[in-house]
């Protein structure tokens, strides 16, 4: 009880005052980009904890009982990551919509979804293991937004109630399917482990995938945020949106907090540890490959609970720097991957191998600094291109980044 009441306080803070609707859509599309432009932020405190931290992998969901609280606290901050990123993905297909036909959108969104898994099969695995030609593929976040964007270029034909309807049960009930395991020789094999089940393909000469993504519960949320696309219809009144977004935030994280106790569906149970720290963690470690419905219900709240924060306080300092982050999503990303690999490989060659094989360093707290250290550095030309992609809107390959 005292959890609902203080989550409907939160959804009244961010619906009190009234709200003017802006004569454009630039403070809507500000308040999107901001929030892409966190999870940006979110996103390097864990990519900068994978660079120094190779010594002390986390498993997923994150062993309560024996990970070290500084750390699994530091890799909680990105659960929010991907579910947030892929749901402004599917939203930002339907603005997209507004000024294109259904068939542009599907053609971009198609064409888009391919030029993602291209990028995560080269630059983006090169930049993780520093090996051509590679050996081994990790089908991680990129694929899973691009196989999204392709799945989602089919469906965006179908009527706004069935995706609904669809994104609804794919979130709810893929979890239903846990219990199938299939093994490798088995027809479809292939075809599972890229949907549900987190495993190896081999696919000959020496090479192998390995499904880290699998893409099934994020097409369920891709299509929502499509389905939430109308909410932000250009020349709409922000304050029912805002209401919307609180009331959804809301109801999200009262959804979890409600199951999880339960602990009845959605994800490994959580148990009674020997502290309440350790008690605590049991409750929020959840599974992230595939993204089980208990993962999904916070971190998508959670985004909704921002977006209307961030579209409330839209004249805020913070905004515009965090929406030029938002604004060249995969131009960061590359360059935040480069920049990390550049120093991993630099420290390694100064001080050798630390810890076993790899480079590492001791304290979580080093992870924050280094987090401080790279914003400027990597905001700064992420600045100047998110300028260019507006200046140049003849380059046509820049959309695509």
């Amino acid at each position: 009880m005292a959890t609902s009441t203080k989550i409907d306080r939160t959804a009244a803070r961010l619906t009190a005052k009234p709200i003017k609707a802006p004569a454009a859509t630039n403070t809507r599309l500000i308040a999107i980009d901001a929030l892409r432009g966190l999870v940006m932020v979110f996103m390097l405190v864990d990519h900068v904890r994978e660079t120094w931290f190779l010594h002390m992998q986390v498993s997923d969901p994150v062993d309560a009982n024996t990970s070290d609280p500084a750390l699994f606290f530091t890799r909680f901050v990105s659960i929010f990551c991907a579910p947030v990123f892929v749901a402004l993905t599917g939203l930002s297909a339907w603005l997209y919509g507004q000024s294109h036909t259904k068939t542009e959108v599907s053609s971009f969104l198609f064409k888009r979804g391919l030029f993602l898994i291209f990028l995560e099969l080269t630059f983006v695995g090169f930049a993780w293991t520093a090996k051509f030609p590679p050996t081994t593929f990790w089908l991680q976040v990129i694929w899973a937004i691009g196989i999204c964007m392709v799945a989602l270029s089919a469906l965006i034909h179908l009527p706004r109630p069935a995706l609904f309807a669809i994104g609804l049960i794919i979130v709810f009930g893929h979890n239903l399917l846990d219990g199938i395991v299939m093994t490798e020789g088995e027809p479809l094999f292939p075809l599972w482990a890229i949907l549900h089940q987190r495993s190896i393909i081999h696919l000959g000469g020496g090479m192998i995938a390995k499904t880290t993504y699998p893409i099934l519960p994020w097409i369920g949320v891709i299509v929502l945020g499509y389905v939430a696309g109308p909410w932000f219809a250009r020349g709409s009144d922000p304050a029912p949106r805002i209401r919307r977004l609180a009331t959804l935030g809301a109801g999200l994280a009262l959804a979890f907090v409600l199951l999880r106790f339960a602990n009845i569906y959605g994800d490994k149970p959580w148990f009674h540890a020997e502290t309440p720290l350790r008690t605590v963690m049991s409750f929020v470690a959840l599974t992230k490959y595939p993204p089980s419905l208990l993962f999904l219900l916070p971190t998508i709240g959670f985004g909704a609970l921002m977006l209307a924060l961030f579209e409330k306080f839209e004249n805020s300092r913070a905004m515009p720097v965090l929406a030029v982050l938002g604004g060249a999503p995969m131009f960061y990303y590359l360059l935040h991957l480069y920049v990390l690999k550049a120093l991993y490989l630099i420290a390694l060659a100064i001080y050798g191998p630390t810890k076993g094989t790899v480079y590492g360093v001791d304290n979580v707290s080093t992870i924050w600094i280094w987090v401080a250290i790279l914003i400027v550095p990597l905001y700064l030309p992420t600045r100047w291109f998110a300028g260019l992609k507006q200046r140049r809107k003849d380059i046509w390959w820049l959309k695509y980044l």
